[in-house]
């Protein structure tokens, strides 16, 4: 995986460390709740990451979207679902997905052909 990415997984990680090692219960919370809602249940959890990348361009965070992507691969995605929650996403959001659309692409293309 590219430099970008690796970076990108780096800081989520070290920045996610570092605001739940401050202890606070709230946020404790709504991350362990975040993590329990993309577990296999009644949807199998590679679903729900196609839920959450679709749910993620309509709300136009490229973070959000660049882990879903992640996570979409890492599930076993082929790049065809990915494109079809693309699709509901430009759908639901409209053109304004559009540039998150774009790098959401681009950053398929480095995973696809990164050495």
């Amino acid at each position: 995986m590219g430099d970008k990415l690796e970076q990108f997984r780096k800081f989520r990680e070290a920045m996610n460390r570092r605001i739940l090692d401050e202890g606070h219960k709230g946020i404790q919370r709504f991350f362990a709740l975040d993590t329990q809602a993309y577990q296999d249940g009644a949807l199998p959890s590679k679903t729900k990451e196609l839920m959450g990348l679709c749910a993620s361009m309509v709300l136009r965070c490229d973070d959000c979207v660049t882990y879903h992507v992640i996570r979409c691969k890492e599930e076993g995605c082929s790049n065809k679902e990915i494109m079809d929650a693309f699709n509901v996403a430009l759908v639901v959001g409209g053109s304004i997905v559009i540039p998150h659309l774009r790098r959401a692409v681009a950053l398929l293309d480095e995973m696809d052909y990164a050495p």
